[in-house]
């Protein structure tokens, strides 16, 4: 499936290894890493036992998310403001292993200051309530993530961006400034039962170019 998403232009592989290994398993990610051309990145709580396991994977990327035991999948941003001593010390831990780092956040300026205060190398912005709005809510959450891309760019982090991302709702978030990464998930595989991965993938890079 990975190496589909990769021929059809995809140019990362984003798996979350959870808690409580929901999605995939530890022995799948090192197999995954050894198998594909592209960075991997490992979504990842902050919990120390998915850090030793980042640890000795060294992916190219880890993005610092939430977790919950009850969700169906990460609902809204890391709370970094309130955990930052933590959050610091699991990506110093990381950077260390030359792993770049990303946390996934809310677009709230006052997470990005955080965010920056712990010494990310990334933020990825939080785009669930933009997905799930319309009409003028839709434009003020849009708003909000282009001001916490230019206060980010401000503070030389890199931006990426995800969460609820389909092909109708991609483009203005792809259009936004300084985005370096969309990461792109449920849409590409929903929309692959129809046409494949590596067709879905191709379809979804032809609108974020």
């Amino acid at each position: 499936a990975a190496l589909d998403g990769i021929h059809g232009g995809a140019r990362g592989i984003t798996v979350h290894l959870r808690e409580d290994r929901r999605h995939i398993q530890d022995r799948d990610v090192f197999e995954l890493k050894r198998a594909i051309s592209v960075p991997l990145n490992l979504e990842m709580s902050i919990a120390e036992e998915i850090v030793s396991v980042a640890l000795r994977l060294k992916p190219a990327k880890a993005c610092l998310v939430p977790e919950r035991r009850q969700e169906l999948t990460t609902e809204g941003g890391l709370d970094v403001r309130r955990e930052k001593r933590h959050v610091a010390h699991v990506i110093d831990r990381l950077q260390g292993r030359g792993v770049l780092v990303s946390v996934f956040i809310d677009p709230i300026p006052q997470q990005v200051h955080a965010a920056y205060d712990a010494g990310t190398d990334f933020i990825e912005l939080h785009t669930g309530k933009y997905s799930n709005s319309k009409g003028l809510r839709r434009r003020r959450e849009l708003n909000r993530l282009c001001a916490a891309s230019v206060l980010a760019h401000s503070l030389e982090l890199g931006v990426n961006a995800g969460h609820g991302l389909d092909y109708d709702n991609v483009k203005p978030i792809a259009r936004l400034p300084y985005i370096e990464e969309l990461n792109i998930g449920f849409a590409i595989v929903a929309e692959s039962i129809f046409t494949g991965l590596r067709e879905a993938a191709r379809r979804m890079v032809s609108l974020m170019r």
